[in-house]
């Protein structure tokens, strides 16, 4: 793998500027998981042709404001104007998909690929690019994460990142449906599209 050269993206901030922040906002559980997801998500995207820096960058911020209040996040929600029906969710999905409005406005980074693989780790999209693909496989499969299935996740992601995120997907929903559990709509849809991909 490359370098970090996270300048290149115009990001406002260094990476070493972006960690000295991630430290003072998140717990060090949290920051560690995300230094995790950013070299599982820079290894994906060098194995399967994605861009490096952006899913690195994209991996190490998914989860900024995931410690934020649910307060935060209505404010957010209605200041700038996002779909309202968020508002009946909560930081399961507030996190990458209003997160990417923190991460923009507190970090100064504007870059969309960047920003959607944020808001896509949560729920997935129809639409996902490698960038996104990396990311949210990057989440599921870190080397902290310990759960039924996680071996199979990880045979998964070395065979291809449409089986990989089909495969999370189906167990986030199973996992959902077990504890009675709202789901957001999104996911659906997400499931509908990759599971005729991923070749589970």
């Amino acid at each position: 793998m490359t370098d970090f050269d996270y300048d290149s993206i115009k990001t406002g901030l260094n990476r070493d500027e972006i960690i000295d922040r991630m430290r003072d906002t998140l717990s060090d559980f949290r920051f560690s998981h995300c230094v995790r997801v950013e070299k599982v998500s820079r290894g994906l995207a060098a194995e399967f042709g994605g861009d490096i820096q952006r899913a690195g960058l994209a991996g190490l911020l998914h989860d900024y404001a995931k410690e934020r209040s649910d307060q935060e996040f209505a404010d957010v929600i209605t200041k700038k104007n996002l779909d309202p029906t968020l508002l009946n969710y909560n930081n399961a999905i507030w996190h990458g998909v209003v997160g990417a409005e923190i991460v923009k406005d507190e970090l100064g980074i504007y870059d969309e690929d960047v920003l959607n693989a944020i808001r896509r780790h949560t729920v997935g999209a129809t639409n996902m690019t490698q960038i996104d693909k990396c990311v949210f496989v990057a989440d599921f499969i870190e080397p902290a994460r310990d759960f039924p299935g996680i071996k199979e996740a990880r045979d998964y992601a070395e065979k291809s990142l449409d089986s990989a995120v089909a495969f999370e997907l189906k167990h986030s929903l199973e996992h959902l449906i077990s504890k009675n559990r709202e789901i957001y709509p999104e996911t659906f849809v997400s499931y509908n599209y990759w599971i005729t991909k991923g070749e589970l």
